[in-house]
């Protein structure tokens, strides 16, 4: 078989696992609530360009709109653990196997890059600041999303770990400062100079460490990360155990859990939270905690505010959920002295504290805007902050009561 082939039957294979469920994912009601945020958004952002702020930072808002999205990088190569074994002798034919994985992490993501760009792009012409054309603009994007994939590539070659580290964070500096140069500089061609003498320094640097010809464990961890996070989002919807989810080394957080009682009853306590500090769950709901810190701050003194605020935690409280299905049918839970019955209250505990801190982080926006607004922003945001300390009592009531019950059917 060849190998362009086996990768296209393995992609219609894992897809052919997926696609059954989205009929449940749309009857939740996720297609109308996209569809009502839209439409607010619309009518908000329609409101928002009539009335544009004079000192609005649109320069740090284009580079923080469009940085992180033309640096992140991820391919789905669809790589088994027996490839190691069963397709190390076409190891020299890989490049077959590999590229669509290339080009198909890049025209995806690019997709999403561009969608972002046309929407910030009125922003950016009204407020005057904008030198260049729409089209020279995406034509750089496109430049950028080519080159740091290509480094993103690179990064899975090298052989150390460290390294491997060290050259991410230098792609993000990388990517970023010629971003910016193109956004800052007035002159295009002395911000397209800087970035093609940026451009062959990191080719250039990139040559240095030592690669794999094909990086088979680094492909096998990514695809089992990407597999998992696929169904973790599919399990906001339907009974779906979310495993093999990759494992992130936090040593700033190893403490966290430490202070909880050595005894049989907090037993899946101690493990549900060293588990939560050092899954890419944690990062899932730090970066969307702060970017809806960051819209609050600019709707916070109106109606708007509040919905988002509570827009927000909720979306919260969906990711935080997936927790349940933390260690249900993995065999690391018999290895503690757990009580029964104590898996689900833990979970839910959990949830509800970091719920409830959460709602205080967010608010603290809300709060801002209310202090240095009218009297009726200050009632938005008390408002706000109570439909949100109320939403957590409502999300937890009906954890306590739906999950019990699946329970005991279990």
């Amino acid at each position: 078989m060849e190998l362009r082939t086996l990768r296209s039957r393995r992609k219609s294979s894992f897809w052919g696992q997926i696609i059954p469920y989205l009929p449940y994912v749309f009857q939740s009601g996720v297609a109308v609530v996209l569809l009502i945020l839209c439409i607010v958004f619309s009518a908000w952002y329609t409101s928002f360009l009539q009335a544009l702020p004079p000192d609005l930072p649109i320069r740090w808002i284009m580079l923080l709109l469009l940085g992180p999205l033309t640096v992140y990088s991820g391919f789905r190569t669809y790589v088994q653990p027996a490839d190691v074994i069963f397709l190390l002798p076409q190891e020299s034919k890989m490049k077959q196997y590999l590229s669509p994985a290339y080009f198909s992490g890049v025209i995806y993501k690019l997709l999403g890059l561009y969608l972002v760009t046309i929407v910030a792009w009125p922003m950016y012409i009204r407020t005057g600041e904008a030198t260049v054309p729409l089209w020279a603009m995406l034509l750089v994007l496109l430049l950028l999303k080519v080159l740091s994939a290509y480094g993103a590539w690179q990064e899975l070659r090298i052989a150390t770990s460290r390294a491997r580290n060290g050259y991410r964070l230098l792609r993000w500096c990388f990517i970023l400062l010629m971003l910016a140069a193109w956004i800052w500089l007035p002159d295009w061609w002395k911000s397209l100079l800087f970035m093609l003498l940026l451009s062959a320094n990191y080719i250039l640097a990139l040559r240095f460490p030592m690669k794999h010809a094909v990086p088979w464990d680094s492909l096998i961890a990514n695809e089992k990360a990407g597999a998992a996070r696929t169904m973790m989002i599919l399990g906001w919807f339907v009974e779906i155990p979310a495993e093999g989810q990759k494992v992130v080394r936090r040593r700033w957080l190893s403490m966290a859990g430490n202070r909880i009682p050595w005894k049989q009853g907090t037993s899946y306590r101690y493990l549900l939270t060293k588990t939560f500090v050092r899954s890419e769950l944690l990062g899932i709901i730090t970066r969307l905690g702060l970017l809806g810190m960051l819209v609050l701050y600019w709707t916070g003194d109106s109606w708007l505010g509040a919905a988002v605020y509570v827009f927000f935690l909720f979306m919260i409280g969906t990711q935080l959920s997936t927790l349940r299905y933390v260690h249900r049918d993995s065999p690391a839970a018999s290895y503690y002295p757990i009580m029964q019955g104590v898996r689900i209250k833990e979970v839910i505990r959990l949830i509800t504290r970091m719920l409830l801190i959460l709602a205080v982080i967010l608010w603290l926006p809300l709060l801002e805007a209310s202090a240095a607004g009218s009297e009726s922003a200050l009632l938005f945001s008390i408002g706000g902050l109570a439909a949100g300390l109320l939403l957590v009592l409502v999300l937890r009531s009906n954890w306590n009561r739906k999950w019990s019950e699946l329970e005991e059917d279990e």
